[in-house]
């Protein structure tokens, strides 16, 4: 009797999910099982390594919870958030704002804000500044209305969401809104680098990968408007440290910007979101 190939068990394993009756269901678990045995026949994966992964993997759900995914602090940091958002909401239009990862720490419900107010609520000597700027079309009209779901760390690194008794829940978190120019503002502070939570699983593979947790300084923003994709984004500071190194591979040029020292002792921030029609 002939044996087994490596090949011929991969084509079984495809087989069995052949009827699955969705197409799409089917195609992805297909896909799955071919580059899942193709990654084990690369690197020759041994049985003690199969069993640090499962170990891995569990661990990696013990640890979640409804505040803290690591599962997608893993998808962050191995670049898939990454990859996915570029293939969801990538645009080929010149100029469009480019997206970026969303991060653990997103809590849907923040506070409406008027235009210039402060989304401060927690004094941490942070650097207040004002971040400005328009919501336009792709064609350079302003959008009026858009809005702006806005939020970021702390000063002392962390967000409102990881210190629920230290900070108030919608400190540096909130919704603003373009006026009839597509013109917004917001009172913040300087966003400093911080590191992605490295105590459990995710942190441990940094370490064995000798890769560091932080963080460049970054604002968080979802702009969204009728008629047009919204974008999920980060406003990066120029000077800040970790850019050519972020753990889960959000930077990009276009998304970095200058804080600059106002007149009013403030430090003062201009970006444009640009949005692609629907």
């Amino acid at each position: 009797m002939q044996r087994m190939t490596e090949q011929e068990l991969t084509n079984d394993v495809v087989a069995r999910f052949g009827k699955t009756p969705d197409a799409r269901l089917r195609q992805l678990m297909q896909a799955l099982v071919r580059n899942l045995h193709s990654f084990a026949r690369e690197v020759r994966l041994t049985e003690d390594e199969w069993m640090a992964t499962i170990q891995f993997l569990t661990a990696t759900g013990q640890i979640s919870d409804n505040v803290r995914q690591e599962f997608i602090l893993l998808s962050d940091t191995l670049g898939l958030s990454m990859m996915v958002d570029m293939i969801n909401h990538g645009s080929d239009s010149a100029g469009v704002t480019e997206p970026t990862v969303l991060g653990p720490f997103y809590v849907p419900g923040s506070p409406e804000r008027g235009s210039g107010e402060s989304m401060i609520e927690f004094e941490d000597d942070g650097e207040e500044s004002i971040v400005s700027g328009r919501v336009l079309s792709a064609d350079g009209t302003p959008i009026a209305g858009a809005v702006l779901d806005v939020w970021q760390n702390s000063a002392n690194m962390f967000y409102a969401v990881q210190q629920p008794d230290v900070q108030p829940p919608t400190n540096l978190r909130g919704i603003y809104r373009s006026d009839d120019e597509g013109r917004y503002a917001i009172r913040t502070i300087r966003p400093t680098p911080y590191p992605i939570p490295a105590d459990g699983p995710v942190g441990a593979m940094l370490v064995a990968t000798a890769r560091h947790p932080m963080r460049p300084a970054h604002i968080h923003v979802k702009a969204s408007a009728p008629g047009f994709r919204s974008v999920a984004t980060h406003v990066f500071d120029k000077r800040s440290e970790f850019l050519d190194s972020d753990p889960v591979f959000g930077v990009k040029d276009s998304l970095i910007v200058e804080f600059n020292p106002g007149d009013d002792g403030l430090l003062h921030c201009e970006v444009d979101f640009v949005l692609d029609p629907a």
